[in-house]
């Protein structure tokens, strides 16, 4: 079964073509309803949950008088309502991200790009509590476990019967950054290597520093598709927020600058030899 957040996009989903069936546009709907208008585009990409009476009060705005699409939309609503297994670490997991987790749990592909550190769901325990504990330094060694601990629960999809093909490009730098000491470092591009090379589904491929200026200068991002609903979610984040992106024109952007980044990398099997060799630097 699909997680509530690809539920809720679903959701949004067949809502915005109803609308658009209308020949509606979201403002005039969000207006005519007293809501915001980001109330409503939150709603259309499945980033919020929706509320039973809030979804019919807008069946009944576009007309659907049918019992059966009535109980199909109301079903889905509440289901799309239910907590997925992220909402078991709280305050771990913030606000702007845990829809991100959402859509991870059930992406068929994730290609993700990273210029300054290892991909979360390639890191390894140790690597992950150095990266943690750098960026929230004021945190408790308690709030730091939980959110290591969320971070290696999400890892748990790459080995699933069924797991998502994942590409991940990281930059030169990922490497050449010591994060946590040299055995630290080691440790985590040796399972780089190891996840690349034992592992089908997926792919790693490294940016040298010799490729010079490219498509994603700066912006690390990670592109999410799936089997059961159309388009893909293009990803980013900042310190305290993230963005999404779902228009087909802005999806098409990233996978043109991610798809010149595969070019500008060093091939997969060549990026696997050179994440062993700088590991072998880095071992004590």
């Amino acid at each position: 079964m699909s997680s509530p957040t690809v539920l809720r996009r679903r959701l949004g989903g067949e809502l915005g073509k109803l609308r658009a069936s209308c020949e509606l546009n979201a403002k005039d709907v969000a207006a005519a309803l007293g809501w915001s208008a980001s109330k409503l585009s939150r709603i259309e990409s499945g980033l919020v949950p929706l509320q039973e009476r809030d979804a019919a009060k807008l069946l009944a705005h576009y007309g659907v008088t049918s019992s059966d699409e009535v109980k199909h939309f109301l079903s889905l609503t509440r289901q799309s309502r239910q907590q997925g297994w992220w909402h078991a670490y709280g305050e771990a997991l913030p606000d702007w991200f845990r829809a991100y987790v959402g859509f991870e749990s059930d992406a068929a592909k994730i290609e993700t790009y990273q210029c300054e550190l290892v991909p979360g769901l390639l890191q390894t325990e140790e690597y992950a509590r150095h990266v943690i504990r750098a960026m929230n330094p004021t945190e408790s060694a308690e709030e730091v476990d939980r959110r290591v601990a969320l971070r290696m629960d999400r890892q748990r999809i790459l080995d699933r019967r069924e797991p998502p093909q994942l590409w991940a490009i990281i930059g030169e730098a990922v490497i050449r950054r010591p994060v946590g000491g040299s055995q630290t470092m080691a440790e985590q591009l040796n399972h780089l290597a190891a996840m690349a090379d034992e592992h089908p589904h997926i792919t790693i491929q490294v940016l040298p520093f010799s490729a010079g200026a490219h498509a994603a200068m700066g912006a690390s991002f990670s592109i999410l598709s799936f089997n059961d609903i159309p388009g893909s979610v293009a990803y980013s984040e900042a310190t305290t927020s993230s963005i999404y992106s779902e228009r087909p024109h802005e999806i098409a952007r990233h996978e043109d600058a991610f798809h010149r980044l595969m070019a500008s990398s060093v091939q997969p099997e060549r990026s696997i030899a050179w994440l062993r060799e700088v590991a072998e630097e880095y071992a004590p």
